[in-house]
């Protein structure tokens, strides 16, 4: 595992440790058990909102209502009016029937408004719930879930759903009530022709469980397909930086254009499958109009029915077509909304691997002493990257870690920090199993400034106010002034109000670094960590830092990865990790005794500065290497 994955991505960006398993997730997109269960998951949700499906119900059954008085008038007003040649009975038919539809628009409006606001409740809450889900997944979930896939299902996953909820509900209540009531209204005027009509019916419900199948199955890699392309899209755009200097822009290019082509025909595969029923329904429903128009038309010249009785018959076929094109396009929709809410519940139904234990203890102040024993990890089973571990240190003490990149680090404090769990051995806090200590008690004593730092989008003031919501504004300054950020601050143009970009762009790399030293001195930890905390700054500013720092640490039990040995030497104790064992320990003028990998290391870096006689035996206070 490479340590230069730095701390700031595992804890803010949700970034992947180093190391040979880091990528995409690969592998098909796992499906919901069946169809039916994930509508239930989905009506769980809807029926919360009780009083709003009601009311969508009643307004849908009196538009339906309403839509089927028309036809059984026009057929009333043919037969007595028209016929007859009655003029005044027709012109109070014409204002009779006027007046139905446009109640019936009204009305419709009305059920609409209010199953928007059904479906927006719905999905708001199933949207809380995916994000709150995401809070409690562990790191090694999001080191195999690219960025862009989570988006696209917090988004356009969420969507779809929410689409579907506002239009195919009214739609499918709608056409189940018009499809009931155009069959009784039908038998009642003519039973004959009612059959024949809907002779068809059987023919129509084998075509769309047929393509139902296909449909759905295109939407879900229709989805997948999208959510790769986002993920492309995301790592591309957070690492536009690195494309440009390595000039790397044909080749993102090809990647998305890959992406792009795979993504297109997925989607006219399934567009091709959902466009199949709207043609098929439509000429299976003008044939049995054409044989209902010829066989009413023989029973006419027949005296056993009546011409108006036929009008009615064709505005009611049409009706009951209507829904069926309904439900076979609501099958389109409703299998792509299927695709995307079983991605939604693929990670609600994850489970945490770093969760609270039953019983888990609050944890309000410690006195700071850390324990490891024999602790063994591997990000990946059965590829170890910590190997029997063993430390201890005591309350106020500086533990350096050093090493080479990727002997693993950044891995102790990964599990110091409890974003993983042990795979075996123990990690102990005043001899309290840190699995037992609530995880948010955990981290609230642990106070970590790393060396790339993640600032927010906000004031200066609220970034720094992150380490203690709580924190009154002179607490904030006073955190500021410990940090020597104040200064700098002050100079902004609005001070400790002004507005920062994502990720604090509009800043310096030092002066984004002095105010996560604020962050971390406002939080008021019992255990620091520094990860390489002034790598990133000038020497005259490392000096202010340093200074900080030896103010911050006073009392509190530290650890320190440092890959510039000078500024550990006054270290308690200095940890040498290589290949994830601990290989040498001491502090620093006996391991420079030694002649061991430590002093390999120290003399590779001042070899140039100093000649090898010239080497400080003692340990000496940090600023004054400078």
């Amino acid at each position: 595992m490479s340590d230069k994955n730095t701390l700031k991505q595992d804890m803010i960006r949700f970034g992947r440790p180093g190391g040979p398993h880091r990528g995409p997730m690969t592998g098909p997109v796992k499906k919901a058990k069946d169809s039916k269960s994930t509508l239930k998951r989905v009506w769980r949700y809807l029926r919360k909102q009780q009083i709003g499906l009601i009311l969508v119900i009643c307004l849908v059954a009196l538009t339906t209502l309403l839509r089927l008085l028309g036809p059984y008038l026009i057929g009333i007003a043919i037969d007595r009016y028209i016929r007859p040649v009655e003029i005044e009975g027709l012109g109070l038919m014409v204002l009779l029937l006027s007046a139905i539809y446009i109640i019936t628009a009204l009305i419709t409006w009305l059920q609409n408004y209010v199953m928007a606001d059904v479906s927006q409740r719905t999905i708001k809450e199933l949207r809380r719930d995916l994000f709150a889900k995401l809070q409690t997944l562990s790191l090694r979930f999001f080191d195999r879930t690219p960025h862009g896939e989570l988006m696209s299902r917090l988004t356009n996953d969420i969507e779809n759903i929410s689409n579907t909820l506002r239009q195919s509900v009214t739609e499918f209540i709608s056409s189940v009530l018009t499809m009931t009531g155009v069959v009784f209204v039908m038998f009642t005027l003519n039973w004959p022709l009612a059959l024949i009509s809907l002779s068809t019916i059987p023919c129509v419900a084998l075509i769309t469980k047929i393509l139902a199948k296909h449909t759905r199955k295109s939407f879900v890699a229709q989805q997948k397909d999208l959510g790769a392309m986002n993920g492309l899209i995301e790592e591309t755009i957070t690492g536009q930086k690195i494309v440009k200097l390595y000039g790397r822009e044909q080749e993102v290019i090809k990647k998305f254009n890959h992406a792009n082509i795979k993504l297109k025909k997925t989607a006219i595969r399934a567009q091709i499958f959902a466009g199949l029923l709207g043609p098929m329904m439509n000429m299976i429903k003008n044939l049995s109009l054409a044989v209902m128009v010829g066989t009413g038309g023989w029973m006419v010249v027949n005296g056993a029915t009546t011409v108006g009785i036929i009008a009615s018959f064709v505005n009611y076929i049409r009706q009951f077509s209507r829904p069926l094109n309904q439900i076979a396009s609501l099958y389109n929709s409703i299998q792509s909304a299927l695709a995307g809410a079983e991605r939604v519940f693929e990670i609600m139904d994850e489970v945490p691997e770093v969760r609270n234990v039953q019983g888990a203890v609050r944890l309000d102040r410690t006195r700071g002493e850390v324990a490891f024993r024999h602790v063994n990890f591997g990000y990946q089973k059965d590829v170890p990257v910590l190997k029997d571990i063993s430390l201890h240190a005591k309350p106020g003490q500086t533990i350096a870690l050093v090493g080479p990149t990727g002997s693993g680090k950044t891995t102790i404090i990964n599990l110091l920090t409890r974003f993983y769990d042990v795979d075996s051995g123990l990690i102990s806090i005043d001899g309290q199993d840190i699995r037992n200590i609530r995880k948010e008690c955990l981290r609230q004593r642990l106070g970590i400034v790393l060396q790339d730092t993640f600032l927010f989008a906000g004031t200066v003031k609220d970034n720094i106010r992150y380490g203690r919501l709580d924190a009154m504004d002179r607490e904030v300054e006073k955190a500021a002034r410990l940090a020597n950020a104040d200064p700098f601050i002050r100079y902004l143009p609005q001070g400790y109000d002004t507005l920062l970009t994502e990720e604090g762009d509009n800043l310096s790399q030092g002066q984004r670094q002095l105010l996560a030293i604020a962050r971390a001195i406002l939080s008021d930890p019992d255990i620091l960590i520094l990860d390489e905390a002034t790598s990133s700054v000038d020497t005259k500013t490392e000096i202010y830092i340093q200074k900080a720092m030896l103010s911050l640490m006073q009392g509190r039990t530290s650890f320190v990865i440092a890959h510039r040995l000078k500024t550990i030497q006054n270290a308690d104790r200095i940890l040498v990790i290589k290949d994830g064992k601990i290989i040498e320990r001491g502090h620093h003028a006996s391991l420079l005794d030694k002649k061991g990998f430590y002093y390999d290391l120290y003399t590779s870096q001042f070899q140039k500065i100093m000649p090898e006689k010239e080497y400080p035996q003692q340990p000496t206070d940090w600023v004054h290497q400078f």
